[in-house]
């Protein structure tokens, strides 16, 4: 029985372990990688307890004051134990017994609550836009991914196609027709074609460390890749309609707006602070045997304190939410403006190698390579046109790259993944 126990338990944790690793993600998507960013980044996850910590201190505002409970015995004959009698106590000795309770007044209690609530708006629209910028930088890695992948790949392939021209050249020299120094510079110039390689996959490992590292190390495995290419597709928007959907949907916008309500929260609790409290008690006496109650009230007299000080500030507290919400209307339309003249000038670099140069580069270097194996080019020749064609095949994946990035700063800059 204890053996087939065991060999239970052992399936079920197979299982177990099966289905976790089927639940983890081997590729992953540019939505994907956002998704479980937002999900599983510690940062992020870090800044939302802030909305929990302030929704407590929501309820610290909305608590009452406690009652006061006191007693109290007087004339007790500690060191005349022999007059411990009931007739003692009950005509000689005093006894106290009284509950007090602190009436708050200017409503301080809702203006606290208001407060409270008015700064767990703003926590929730900070939160939010660190989301936000979270959100740019896992796109941005992933594109910086795709750029790597791109890269290895021309660096690979430019390898596969010198390696045949290396082994051409060879056969050339065997026949006499390609000088002894002229095939070792053929031969040193692999040195370059495989240090491309090399730095291109180090690129790749490095980027996907920075891109698992934002999205969580718990959320992907260590082996992972990304789904996607770097491609150009065109953005066609109206910067008008970019700056509404801006002013209307960027969180730190917000944030700053609801920051103004909060400060003429803050203003109407310092002036309720201001009034004074009521402090009302009823004690219940024994002395000489008479059963007596008493009432009794207190007031500070608001002379010198009447909260000058913290009123004055948060009225000053309130131009500054002003001012500072005005700030973040500035520096949004002027992140939108950057972002979308960005967009503008890659979209024109992507657009001139798509016209004819990317093309050209690979029909000049390949005409170099069929003239050079049939001795109708020279070496110098051949490497030139292969240093043009690999500059102009990885400047044009950089553009490609700059302009998938530019994207998404417009989106960061507009406060959304899907621009009007």
């Amino acid at each position: 029985m204890n053996s087939r126990k065991l060999s239970c338990c052992l399936i079920l944790l197979l299982a177990t372990i099966g289905v976790a690793e089927a639940q983890t993600p081997t590729t992953v998507s540019l939505d994907q990688a956002i998704h479980l960013a937002i999900s599983h980044n510690h940062a992020l996850l870090a800044a939302r307890s802030q909305i929990q910590q302030s929704q407590a201190q929501e309820i610290t505002a909305n608590l009452r004051p406690n009652p006061v409970l006191s007693w109290d015995s007087q004339f007790v004959p500690l060191f005349q134990p022999s007059q411990f009698s009931s007739d003692y106590f009950n005509n000689t000795a005093q006894f106290d017994l009284g509950v007090g309770y602190l009436i708050e007044r200017g409503k301080k209690r809702q203006h606290r609550l208001q407060a409270a609530r008015d700064q767990t708006a703003i926590t929730k629209w900070q939160v939010a836009d660190a989301e936000r910028q979270l959100t740019f930088n896992v796109a941005q890695q992933f594109v910086n991914v795709l750029l790597a992948e791109s890269t290895l790949r021309l660096a690979e392939n430019d390898l596969a196609s010198y390696q045949k021209t290396v082994e051409i050249s060879e056969d050339r020299y065997k026949a006499g027709g390609l000088s002894e120094g002229d095939l070792l510079k053929v031969k040193l110039q692999m040195l370059q074609f495989q240090s491309d390689v090399s730095a291109a996959k180090l690129a790749k490992v490095q980027a996907l460390s920075e891109l698992r590292q934002l999205v969580g190390y718990d959320a992907l495995p260590e082996h992972f890749d990304v789904v996607g290419d770097l491609a150009y597709k065109p953005v066609k928007v109206n910067l008008d309609d970019l700056k509404m959907a801006a002013l209307k949907d960027r969180p730190d916008l917000r944030a700053a707006t609801a920051g103004v309500q909060g400060a003429d929260s803050q203003f109407s609790l310092a002036k309720a602070d201001g009034k004074r409290d009521l402090n009302a008690s009823f004690n219940y006496s024994h002395v000489s045997g008479v059963n007596t109650g008493a009432f009794f009230f207190n007031m500070e007299m608001p002379i010198f304190d009447r909260n000058q000080g913290e009123i004055a500030r948060t009225k000053f507290g309130i131009d500054q939410a002003h001012q500072l919400a005005d700030a973040a209307s500035d520096a949004v339309l002027t992140d939108v403006e950057s972002a979308y003249a960005a967009v503008q000038s890659n979209d024109e670099v992507v657009s001139l190698y798509e016209s004819g140069y990317v093309q050209q580069a690979k029909e000049s270097r390949d005409i170099s390579e069929y003239a050079f194996k049939r001795g109708a080019a020279s070496l110098l020749d051949l490497l030139d046109a292969e240093r043009s064609y690999r500059s102009t095949e990885l400047a044009y994946r950089q553009a490609l790259a700059s302009y998938m990035i530019a994207v998404e700063q417009l989106k960061e800059a507009v406060g959304t993944r899907s621009l009007p």
